[in-house]
């Protein structure tokens, strides 16, 4: 009962949130906040650490920007060529990293996604280079409603979020994510239970990627563009830190990470910006860049106060309570 309130609470605020927030702003946030669910799905339930997903989260974004823009594709389709793109490179890049264990896997994931960025630099004119891809349309949902409007678009980007996330507590509840958690528990124990453990990881590897990649097509759409940033091995080491954060293995835990990570990279930006142009100093612009920093610092912070995350810390000291 307490979840389902505390669900019906953040949906409540979440409806009202464009009309005393940024709504593109909030977009980027929600899109974000699949992205480390998504992340959170093979990690925090299943085990396997990648340093990979950037590749997911790019790769969808630039071939969902040229459906819309080169191809001539509806919304609809675009963020479906997106997925299938995502799920394509999970089939794969799953396929081959699931053969080794431990920082072995994670490394495999690491130069697939390097593959991949290094793809993306490369073929100019499917990706625009260094400069991306830009002037991405959002077209129309259904062929009727025009997403070129904010309002429209976030709600559009909140039902699908919702859709991804209900998606994600709905496998990690089924039998099969009770395998991808005896899994994680015990994979010597999973694989003598008669479980073919390579099958089970490859499927959640592929629907985690698809999930991301559901999360950088939309944030291409809704912002009108594609860069490198996005399939480049940082944005990989950014989703770790969101996940870890938040908590690792809780559902909400990435949600409150994604958000207090991007948030304060915007926070950090326009503080800095607005420095520099009220003072005259050029020295606050760098503050922008001191993001790494800050989040490096926060991370520290977390691993020493708060293990299990924000919200795993505070699950295990209220449990305690009662």
């Amino acid at each position: 009962m307490n979840k389902k309130l505390g669900y019906s609470i953040a949906f409540a605020l979440a409806l009202g949130a464009p009309f005393v927030g940024y709504p593109v702003l909030l977009m980027k946030l929600l899109c974000f906040a699949l992205f480390a669910c998504a992340f959170n799905l093979l990690i925090g339930f299943t085990g396997l650490l990648s340093f990979g997903h950037a590749a997911f989260f790019g790769a969808a974004g630039y071939v969902a920007g040229n459906a819309l823009k080169n191809w001539g594709l509806p919304f609809e389709l675009s963020l479906l060529a997106g997925i299938l793109a995502g799920a394509l490179i999970g089939l794969v890049m799953g396929g081959l990293a699931i053969r080794r264990q431990g920082i072995y896997f994670s490394m495999i994931t690491l130069a697939l996604a390097q593959m991949v960025y290094f793809g993306a630099v490369r073929f100019t004119d499917f990706t625009g280079g260094e400069d991306g891809l830009q002037g991405v349309p959002r077209g129309k949902l259904l062929g009727m409603l025009d997403l070129s409007n904010d309002l429209a678009m976030y709600y559009v980007v909140l039902a699908i979020f919702i859709g991804g996330f209900a998606l994600i507590v709905r496998t990690v509840h089924s039998p099969f994510g009770q395998v991808l958690k005896a899994i994680k528990a015990n994979e010597p124990r999973a694989i003598s239970l008669g479980y073919d453990v390579d099958k089970y990881k490859l499927m959640a590897f592929v629907l985690s990627g698809s999930l991301a990649a559901l999360a950088g097509a939309t944030k291409s759409i809704v912002l009108g563009f594609e860069t490198l940033t996005d399939v480049h091995w940082a944005m990989s080491g950014l989703v770790i830190l969101m996940t870890l954060v938040g908590g690792m293995g809780t559902m909400v835990g990435p949600i409150i990470g994604a958000i207090l990570i991007i948030s304060l990279e915007n926070k950090l930006g326009d503080f800095g910006t607005m420095m520099a142009s009220a003072t005259g100093v050029e020295w606050f612009t760098t503050l922008g860049e001191a993001v790494s920093l800050v989040t490096g610092l926060i991370f520290v912070a977390c691993v020493l106060l708060f293990r299990r995350g924000i919200v795993g810390e505070l699950m295990a000291r209220f449990s305690l309570r009662t």
